[in-house]
């Protein structure tokens, strides 16, 4: 009973293949795709007017040499927002629950942002893991300890976005299968629960959302530090 909680995170397979690669090109399918006309449908006008939105919003904070990466983490929101909603939908699979894909999305990243501050301004960058007036013998320890911090962001990037969406879509299965198994022993209770059920969906709604959102803002933000 306990392990089939859990079911829902193993990645899908047909004939023994597993499909998270379909499952990560499948959002990019729903997104339609610019026409050569003027005036467009309004789906598509909803679409460039939210990229433009996320772009304002992450692009604000950097200065010109960041803008350069505005494609990239752009891109990166669109995706990750649109799997976690879909992820949301019943008789579906998210690929963000799994650590290794965020860890394989965060670490390039994070060490891109890295490796463009040490090769723009290296005497800064290395400045940030030792603060301005510390004291003499608590260098080596500050020094460690900065270190440590900068090496566990991607880490922390990874875990944070799958510990969140894990944690909801537990909690939507449990109160579902207490929802169903409610149904016909108590149905007042069944019913309380079906409303919390609601509310928590549309809390996950919002959780998908702002990590999506989380995750790229900490990525501009280490960008922000080495430009």
């Amino acid at each position: 009973m306990n392990l089939s909680f859990f079911d829902q995170f193993t990645s899908p397979c047909l004939l023994g293949i597993p499909l998270t690669l379909l499952s990560l090109l499948f959002p990019a399918l729903l997104i339609p795709s610019p026409g050569n006309r003027w005036v467009t449908n309004r789906l598509s006008t909803l679409q460039l007017w939210c990229i433009d939105l996320i772009t304002k919003q992450l692009m604000t904070p950097l200065n010109k040499n960041g803008h350069k990466w505005a494609l990239i983490l752009t891109s990166l929101m669109i995706l990750l927002l649109s799997i976690n909603l879909l992820g949301l939908l019943p008789y579906t699979f998210t690929p963000t629950t799994q650590l290794s894909m965020n860890m394989a999305l965060a670490f390039p990243l994070w060490l891109a942002t890295l490796l463009t501050g040490l090769r723009n301004q290296p005497s800064i960058s290395l400045g940030h893991l030792l603060p301005e007036g510390t004291p003499t013998p608590l260098i080596p320890a500050l020094i460690l300890i900065e270190t440590t911090s900068l090496l566990i962001r991607p880490l922390a990037l990874g875990v944070r976005l799958t510990a969140n969406l894990t944690a909801g879509h537990l909690l939507i299965q449990l109160i579902s299968t207490a929802t169903t198994a409610l149904l016909s022993i108590m149905p007042a209770v069944s019913a309380l629960t079906s409303i919390i059920l609601l509310l928590l969906t549309i809390l996950e709604v919002a959780v998908a959302m702002i990590q999506a959102y989380v995750f790229v803002l900490l990525l501009s933000l280490y960008l922000q530090e080495n430009i």
